[in-house]
């Protein structure tokens, strides 16, 4: 899970100081709308809903938005949304696998954005099935560290149905299967501690250690997929040593 804690650490970090907010928010307000489509405007009795729309407050959407989606997704007010969900499958350099998951309103026009992506940065898609083997949908919930340890994370966690708590540098990563997201999810709010994001994720089943100038292409690749609007996430399986971490921190610098 290392490799993926950090590329969403680094991702976390770069998302601050990024200039691409209105697309990161175009991107929530989907997510809430496909929400919403699938399971009822009700928070209550919605969680992929609800985790959504915490998802959405935590980076800041204005509310607003988020209930004009809400609306917009469950059909209240004469609005409707429709959106294919579509997983491709590819390379990037030295062999890292990638899972890249897609909400669309046109098909052609989100396999073209990845393809061009992938071609124009190392990569190369995959027949289906050749990636996806080595990943499993998994409830991954980041915890803010903030006041917080993982003593506290553990034990709020544990008799809920977690598989992993792992430290990173935003806090902690509490890894379920994916059917158990939400009951571990409220366990942490229970016990008063906040969280950051809980969402049912792609986890590599085994990784691959990268060197820097590796890390550095595949980071191009991934950032070039998610400029797209039609691709909401993507999945890798690459890993990152610790003095690997710290000379691409130093990049930041």
């Amino acid at each position: 899970m290392s490799g993926h804690s950090k590329w969403a650490t680094t991702k976390h970090k770069k998302a601050v100081i990024d200039a691409r907010r209105a697309k990161s928010f175009a991107k929530l307000i989907k997510n809430i709308e496909v929400a919403a489509k699938i399971g009822g405007a009700d928070l209550a009795g919605n969680p992929t809903l609800y985790d959504a729309v915490q998802k959405a407050k935590k980076t800041s959407v204005p509310n607003d938005n988020i209930d004009r989606a809400i609306k917009r997704g469950a059909g209240i007010g004469g609005e409707a949304v429709e959106y294919t969900s579509i997983m491709y499958e590819g390379y990037g350099p030295n062999g890292v696998a990638l899972m890249i998951e897609c909400l669309t309103d046109n098909k052609n026009r989100a396999a073209a954005e990845v393809r061009t992506a992938l071609t124009r940065n190392g990569g190369s898609l995959a027949d289906p099935g050749s990636v996806a083997y080595n990943f499993t949908r998994k409830g991954v919930i980041v915890v803010s560290g903030e006041g917080t340890t993982e003593d506290d994370v553990m034990l709020a966690v544990l008799d809920a149905g977690a598989e992993e708590v792992e430290p990173h540098a935003q806090g902690f990563e509490v890894v379920t299967e994916a059917s158990d997201l939400v009951k571990v999810r409220s366990a942490l709010q229970e016990a008063g501690i906040d969280y950051e994001s809980a969402d049912v994720e792609f986890v590599p089943n085994l990784k691959v250690e990268v060197d820097a100038d590796t890390a550095r292409k595949v980071f191009r690749l991934i950032d070039a997929l998610e400029d797209s609007d039609d691709v909401q996430n993507v999945y890798s399986n690459f890993d990152l040593s610790d003095e690997v971490q710290a000379e691409l921190e130093n990049d930041e610098d």
